[in-house]
């Protein structure tokens, strides 16, 4: 294990403002952080509630800076899904699609994401649905997600 400190220092430094003011913003919001180094890079785990579930992952990797967002309460806020930039939406239609709901493969306790983004239908396994590449574009949206959540996760 390592300190949020030390995480962040390994972070691009155009990354590292937007990373410590999700930090805080989760902080603020009564979330758990921790952070690791894994053979595949950094990564921080971020969790909410009680019993604390994960909320969203920090993933440091070769292609860049990826933040995971584990949206299990879309459905309160999915208007804010229809105001995804495009690349964003690429990024949901490249996610692998839920063999729980396509196929009925995977395990009975897996309970992937089905919705709708404008016109588009999407199935997605909720590890890779709303998994984000940290961008100029891309940074104001994660930062609603994240919020929208979590205030959605705290109503519930």
């Amino acid at each position: 294990m390592i300190n949020f400190e030390q995480f962040l220092s390994t972070m691009p430094a155009d990354h590292q403002p937007f990373v410590h003011e999700l930090h805080d913003i989760m902080l603020d919001n009564a979330c758990k952080a921790t952070f690791e180094e894994m053979k595949s890079g950094m990564t921080a785990s971020i969790k909410f509630g009680k019993p604390p579930r994960a909320l969203a992952n920090f993933l440091l990797r070769k292609k860049g800076l990826l933040v995971r967002i584990y949206g299990e309460n879309f459905g309160g806020y999915s208007d804010f899904l229809d105001t995804l930039p495009p690349e964003m939406v690429q990024s949901i239609q490249d996610a692998g699609d839920c063999k729980r709901i396509t196929q009925n493969k995977c395990s009975p306790k897996c309970k992937g994401y089905d919705f709708t983004i404008a016109a588009d239908h999407f199935q997605k396994c909720r590890y890779g649905c709303f998994e984000f590449l940290v961008t100029d574009e891309s940074k104001p949206f994660i930062k609603a997600f994240v919020k929208h959540e979590i205030n959605e996760r705290a109503a519930n």
